[in-house]
C-alpha cells in the first residue's frame, strides 16, 4: 500500500511544479514589463504580483527580496533573448553580417534593455542591489559577447578582433539609449548598414 501512496503524491506532484514554474514565469515577466513601464520606484513586488494575477505571499515564496525579484526578471529575460537571437541563426555564423547587426542592435532598443537601465540607475544608488546587478551585467555581456562571435564568424585570435564586435556591442547599446527619448530607426539603418559594411571589410 505505501508503493500506492507513493505513486499518488508523484502524480500530484507533477502538476503542483508545473504550476509553480507558470507562476515564476508570471511574475518574471510581469516585474520586466513594469520596470520597463514605471520604473524602480514604481515597481514593488505588491504591484508586480497584482500584474502577475498572483498573491503577493506567492510572489514572495518565489522571491523573498524586491532585489531577488528584478535580477532574476532581467536576467531570465536575457537569457530568453540569447535563446531567440541564436535561433535566428541555427547554423552559427551568418552569411549576411547585416541581419546579424541589426539583430544584435534589436536587443538593446526592446523592453528588456529599458529594464535593465532602471535596474542599473537603481543599482547605482543601492547597495544591496549593485553587486548583484554588476554580477548579471558582467554574465549577459559575457554571453552576448559570444554570441556576436559566432554569428559574424569572427576569429579573436586576430588581433583587433575581439575589440571591433566589442564596438559594435557599446554602439548598440548607445542606439538603444537614444531611442528611449526617440524612435530613430532611420538613423540607425544607416548605422546598421554601415557598421555591416565595416565589419565586412576588418574581419573578411
Amino acid at each position: 500500500m505505501g508503493g500506492v501512496n507513493t505513486g499518488a503524491s508523484t502524480a500530484e506532484r507533477a502538476p503542483k511544479q508545473d504550476r509553480s514554474r507558470a507562476t515564476r514565469q508570471r511574475l518574471l515577466e510581469a516585474a520586466v514589463a513594469c520596470l520597463a513601464e514605471h520604473g524602480w520606484s514604481g515597481s514593488t513586488v505588491a504591484v508586480v504580483a497584482e500584474r502577475a494575477g498572483v498573491s503577493r505571499g506567492a510572489a514572495q515564496h518565489h522571491f523573498p527580496t524586491r532585489e531577488d525579484l528584478f535580477t532574476a526578471a532581467v536576467e531570465y529575460v536575457a537569457e530568453e533573448r540569447s535563446t531567440a537571437l541564436r535561433a535566428l541563426f541555427p547554423q552559427g555564423a551568418a552569411d549576411d553580417r547585416r541581419a546579424v547587426v541589426s539583430a544584435l542592435v534589436d536587443l538593446y532598443t526592446g523592453p528588456l534593455f529599458r529594464a535593465a537601465l532602471h535596474l542599473w540607475v537603481a543599482a547605482s544608488k543601492e547597495d544591496q542591489l549593485r553587486p548583484r546587478v554588476t554580477e548579471l551585467e558582467a554574465r549577459v555581456g559575457r554571453e552576448t559577447h559570444r554570441i556576436a562571435v559566432d554569428l559574424l564568424g569572427a576569429d579573436e585570435s586576430h588581433p583587433g578582433t575581439r575589440e571591433t564586435v566589442q564596438g559594435l556591442l557599446d554602439m548598440a547599446r548607445g542606439l538603444g539609449l537614444a531611442n528611449l527619448l526617440t524612435d530613430d530607426r532611420a538613423r540607425r539603418e544607416r548605422v546598421v548598414e554601415q557598421w555591416a559594411a565595416l565589419l565586412d571589410e576588418t574581419l573578411g
